[in-house]
């Protein structure tokens, strides 16, 4: 099976879950969604934590719809600190982990092979955008602080109000003034969606290369 890792002579193994795994995910994502509103009552008021535990026990009850084959083959896990490289210190403590086992078996690497980040958004406020672009996509994966050996990572963005091509505008403009117009967020690689998004972002290590995001705007209900 191929995982598309780079061969051990030429640095670091980076971790390539594909294209069948990341279509996965995002399933999950959004079937866990349409379950975490039958869950809880979550709504605009709600912060990213409560929101992120209703998503996280969502997701949990679609695997029990076995899903494909994923019950068995994925582990949704608790937030968790996250090592990218050998250093004893974590990088941080991960919203939504994900493991897959035969990843574990095939790259020796027990670590979660996926990283979810959850952000809330909202079409009519641009600080939110800015927020998803510098707390999330900046700091949690464009730096490599988390998934600093992974290809591919996840983000989760809550939509308070408007709509997914609006927060996406608000985005990209952010992304746009700040002459980063190749990272902006466009139609989604792996899943034809109207909810789902990818971009590609460049990290600072000269050996690492481009790790790609794939989005999953998830409408929240209005405060009742």
């Amino acid at each position: 099976m191929n995982f598309g890792s780079l061969p051990e002579d030429v640095g670091p193994r980076f971790v390539d879950i594909g294209h069948e795994r990341s279509i996965a995910i995002l399933s999950i994502l959004n079937t866990g969604w349409g379950h975490a509103m039958q869950l809880a009552m979550v709504d605009a008021r709600d912060g990213e934590v409560e929101i992120t535990e209703c998503l996280r026990m969502g997701m949990r009850r679609a695997l029990q719809d076995r899903i494909g084959s994923w019950a068995k083959r994925m582990t949704i896990l608790p937030g968790a600190e996250s090592r990218s490289g050998a250093a004893l210190k974590p990088d941080g403590r991960t919203d939504i982990p994900i493991h897959f086992q035969e990843v574990r078996e095939a790259y020796d690497d027990h670590d979660p092979h996926a990283i979810i980040e959850c952000k809330r958004v909202a079409g009519n406020d641009a600080a939110l955008c800015r927020r998803y672009v510098v707390d999330g996509i900046d700091d949690r994966f464009a730096s490599a602080k988390y998934a600093g050996r992974h290809r591919v990572a996840f983000m989760a963005g809550y939509v308070l109000s408007g709509s997914v091509d609006a927060v996406t505008c608000q985005i990209n403009r952010y992304l746009s003034n700040r002459g980063r117009v190749a990272e902006r967020l466009a139609s989604c690689t792996v899943l034809s969606e109207a909810w789902a998004r990818s971009s590609r972002h460049p990290r600072p290590q000269s050996s690492a290369p481009s790790i790609d995001l794939h989005h999953a705007f998830l409408t929240v209900p209005a405060a009742s």
